[in-house]
């Protein structure tokens, strides 16, 4: 017997409905009740809160989409002016009809404008006759805008005088928008976060057609069982599914066990899915680069640097003293010229290097340096202009505290202090990654 009833639509549009928005049966039934019938009017204004990934725009989307309802969907942090997001809105509701393929573009500086043009737009779209829905997504950026555009919106029905609803969806409590001069407050809809049965339904949901169901299903278990207690979050467990989907089925592929072995396809995918933990919401490689990994049977070393900052956040400009620090341990000193001076003059190899030199410096271990070349490599490598202010000097003693750097000698000594870079390189690499930066271009042991 199907969860969604109503006397305005069609049972066979309710059942798919309900298929499409699995484990939100009870949120999409109410929505249905307070939308009521097509012509009928409902709240002014509803707001619908919940975490990340609880199925807010998807469900939303989806309801208005498959009841083929008027809508207009609109992104407020893509736009996120007042002016924008009132233009977008104005736009959107002239292609609300089937007839008008291009809508010229509108210009509306005021909510008194919009308000103007949004009835002559309901009126030439012929829009009375039924409920017209503008959807705000990220409705927490309206905050951040003039102070009379959300208690508007919350009032846009009675301002307009036709049948419209403003839907508000956020990820925040209602309780920290609401201005401090009071406005009409909406009706409130939580979305609750999902369970480890909704994960599991939702994500078993779409199985690939060459396994059976079930085969699949235990596969989602297994990983659920291994990342639910760090992340909850539904895109990212269906991304980490699709990522390591392939490794376990490696031994059915390669006919070492069938479908119902359960304790070898375990075992198989097991150290897999550990080093697929250390990059939990980190991108800091490719789809198909970890793919490539996975084929290769690397080893856990192999990711050691892939996802090194993850166990120590740095601010921007801390990486970028980082790797100065590291070009100064493990580069001579006149080489400098060389790598961070633009107009160095043509020097040819065989006389920049000394036929003596066969020594890696990376054997040899770090450099002592001075704090007055590290800052000028730091000058050197970053593309704006950086003062030399208390905070770069500040974030110098934080690396030291994080034993990144090590200071070497004494705090007395005349001619300034002297450091010395700890890190390794598969580290260095793997913070030279995060802002874009080739760290093997500036080290001398790789020309």
């Amino acid at each position: 017997m199907p969860n969604l009833e109503h006397p305005a639509y069609p049972a066979a549009t309710l059942l798919r409905l309900e298929s499409l928005v699995p484990c939100r049966e009870s949120q999409v039934s109410m929505l249905l009740s307070i939308f009521g019938e097509r012509q009928q009017f409902t709240f002014p204004s509803i707001f619908i809160y919940g975490h990340t990934s609880s199925g807010k725009t998807y469900v939303m989307q989806t309801l208005l989409n498959t009841l083929q309802l008027p809508h207009v969907f609109v992104n407020c942090v893509e736009y996120f002016t007042s002016r924008l997001l009132l233009e977008e809105i104005l736009i959107q509701l002239q292609n609300c009809s089937f007839e008008t393929k291009h809508a010229s573009h509108v210009l509306c500086d005021t909510f008194n404008d919009f308000v103007r043009m949004f009835k002559q737009a309901v009126t030439s779209q012929d829009l009375q006759d039924q409920t017209l829905y503008i959807v705000l997504d990220r409705a927490e950026q309206l905050r951040e805008m003039e102070a009379n555009i959300l208690p508007a919106f919350l009032r846009l029905q009675e301002l307009t005088d036709r049948n419209v609803t403003v839907v508000l969806l956020s990820e925040i409590v209602w309780e920290l928008f609401r201005p401090s001069t009071g406005c009409f407050e909406p009706f409130t809809l939580y979305f609750p976060d999902y369970s480890i049965g909704h994960l599991q339904k939702i994500l078993s949901h779409n199985h690939p057609p060459e396994y059976s169901a079930d085969f699949y299903a235990a596969y989602i278990n297994i990983l659920l069982g291994v990342f639910y207690m760090v992340c909850r979050d539904l895109k990212e467990l269906q991304h980490l599914a699709a990522l390591n989907f392939s490794k376990y089925c490696e031994p059915v592929v390669r006919g070492e066990a069938n479908e119902r072995d359960t304790r070898k396809l375990w075992k198989n995918i097991e150290p897999h899915l550990k080093k697929a933990m250390q990059t939990v919401y980190l991108r800091e490689i490719s789809s198909s680069q970890w793919e490539r990994l996975q084929r290769d049977d690397g080893e856990p070393g192999q990711l050691k640097g892939l996802s090194a900052h993850a166990h120590v956040e740095l601010p921007y400009y801390s990486k970028f003293l980082l790797i100065a620090a590291y070009l100064a341990s493990y580069n001579p000193v006149r080489t400098d010229k060389r790598f961070f001076l633009k107009h160095h003059g043509k020097i040819k190899k065989t006389n920049f290097m000394k036929k003596h030199e066969k020594t890696s410096n990376h054997l040899l271990g770090p450099k002592p340096f001075p704090l007055d070349r590290l800052l000028a490599i730091l000058y050197s490598i970053v593309d704006n202009r950086v003062a030399p202010t208390a905070n770069i000097f500040s974030q110098i003693t934080s690396l030291v505290t994080l034993q990144l750097l090590s200071l070497v000698g004494h705090n007395d000594q005349l001619d300034g202090p002297r450091y010395k870079c700890t890190v390794s390189l598969d580290f260095i690499r793997a913070i030279a990654r995060t802002v874009n930066f080739d760290i093997i271009k500036y080290l001398y042991d790789f020309l």
